[in-house]
């Protein structure tokens, strides 16, 4: 078996592995549960705020898809903010991106500890939370490989579940369903009408939606250690308009149609547990259960790996220290992933033994991450284009450049100014506004002590990878 070049990452995810990452990418916890809160929060409504967050989702996933076929890398939207705008901005987002996934971490693991705990609660929650990450942990140290097959597997699992839950819904509304009545018109338009709080908690709604979304980007970061980086990045990209049509607003559609928004058992148990409920599913809840584990498992699983690739690419780029770029001899860069591993475990032990409003005040700090990327990235993939373009590198073109492109950005800042101006997510938005602009203030001091040129990425003209020998370390 060859070894991988020192300081460099393996290519071994294999086609099946990147498609369906670029499939389960999206799907969490949070569609599952989430939405149920979603829901509660705008009425029927919600389902305006998954339309407007999957149009935003696919139009910059089309935008990140344009750069990361013309430019794979591990850094994905980190390193294209950084040629685009500025080293101090690849800093901010990359350091930002990094720190959400380390405090989502022990979250996920918590969840995942409180089912297992469920099942057997002569163990203690602290000590499942500690073997589940252990577990996947390991996985993500031995290959790249192990990561694709797992995720792969959790994937296939949670596309069979929400098909099937969103077909057994279309057939409980068109009464196919024997001893269920659904009465979907009465459920969306009778309980205070479509939209019962008003338009504004649509805007909130869109945060939890938002939160949800977050992971989709993850087929760039993990396509660069494929075989075939642009071809992968190309196929996922031209699929997530119908895997978001399909799996979130069609799911979002059945709930509302069978559930009325103000039901407790929404936010109570969650959504999809409430409408096999009222569909007299047995064993709803050992189902959602199991279902809810392998959603966990799976970002848990992807988060580390995310969090370790993006430390890494910053590493590559001189915005990290040096060691962190170290791989073993298949390519895995151990030292990335045991310092994600190292500040999960950190989370875990907070999460438990600091007071909670300490560890929630934390976790506000990445309330807007997904919009704050997703700025990001848009105006990275406006001033790349042209550059691009010159150089030959467009194999997938953003649609209707870049008029689409400043509407995403508009968006998005609305988005913010609403959330603002409103009481429920404006700490949210503030603390994640806050510690971005210190990051930005870190980068930039770190961009002038270093000098920009000398740390820009350069890339190797024969494969369009990072060439992490030509990163001069200071």
């Amino acid at each position: 078996m060859q070894e991988t070049p020192r300081n460099a990452l393996a290519h071994s995810l294999k086609q099946r592995h990147v498609v369906m990452l670029s499939i389960g990418g999206s799907i969490g916890a949070g569609l599952f549960v989430g939405s149920g809160h979603a829901i509660a929060e705008a009425g029927p409504a919600a389902i305006i705020a998954y339309v407007l967050a999957s149009l935003l989702v696919v139009l910059v996933m089309r935008m990140l898809g344009e750069m990361a076929c013309a430019m794979p890398d591990s850094g994905s939207f980190s390193t294209y903010a950084g040629k685009a705008i500025g080293p101090w901005a690849g800093f901010m987002i990359g350091w930002m991106y990094w720190w959400f996934w380390v405090l989502v971490l022990p979250l996920e693991a918590t969840a995942a500890a409180n089912i297992l705990n469920s099942w057997f609660p002569q163990v203690e929650m602290w000590k499942f939370c500690l073997a589940v990450t252990f577990v996947l942990t390991v996985a993500n140290l031995v290959s790249v490989k192990n990561y694709g097959e797992l995720e792969f597997w959790f994937s296939v699992v949670k596309v069979t579940a929400i098909v099937i839950f969103i077909a057994c819904g279309f057939a409980a509304i068109a009464g196919f369903i024997p001893n269920v009545h659904v009465d979907a018109s009465s459920n969306i338009f009778a309980h205070g009408g479509f939209a019962p709080k008003g338009l504004e908690p649509v805007a909130g709604a869109m945060l939890t939606t938002m939160f949800t979304f977050l992971g989709t980007e993850v087929v760039t970061i993990a396509a660069a250690e494929s075989a075939n980086p642009e071809k992968e990045i190309a196929r996922a990209i031209t699929s997530v308009v119908w895997r978001i049509s399909l799996f979130y607003i069609g799911s979002i559609f059945v709930i509302i149609s069978i559930l009325p928004w103000s039901d407790p058992a929404l936010t109570q148990i969650g959504s999809y547990q409430a409408v096999l409920q009222v569909l007299h599913v047995p064993y709803a809840k050992l189902l959602i259960d199991l279902l809810i584990l392998v959603a966990v498992c799976s970002c848990l699983n992807s988060g580390l790996y995310t969090a370790s690739r993006m430390i890494f690419s910053l590493s590559a780029r001189g915005l990290a220290p040096s060691v962190v770029r170290r791989t073993s001899s298949n390519g895995v860069p151990v030292v990335a992933v045991l310092l994600s591993t190292s500040a999960a475990f950190a989370g875990v032990a907070a999460n438990y033994l600091a007071p909670k409003y300490v560890f929630e005040a934390l976790l506000s700090t990445t309330g807007s991450m997904a919009l704050l990327v997703y700025l990001v990235v848009a105006v990275s993939q406006i001033r790349l284009r042209a550059q691009l373009e010159r150089d030959g590198k467009l194999k997938v073109r953003m649609w209707m450049h870049p008029f689409l492109g400043l509407f995403v950005i508009l968006l998005i800042i609305g988005a913010f100014a609403v959330m603002v101006s409103g009481h429920a997510h404006r700490g949210e938005v503030v603390a994640t506004l806050g510690l971005s602009a210190l990051l930005a203030c870190m980068g930039l001091f770190h961009q002038r002590r270093m000098g920009t040129r000398r740390h820009e990425p350069v890339m190797d003209d024969d494969s369009d990878r990072m060439s992490l020998d030509a990163v001069e370390q200071v």
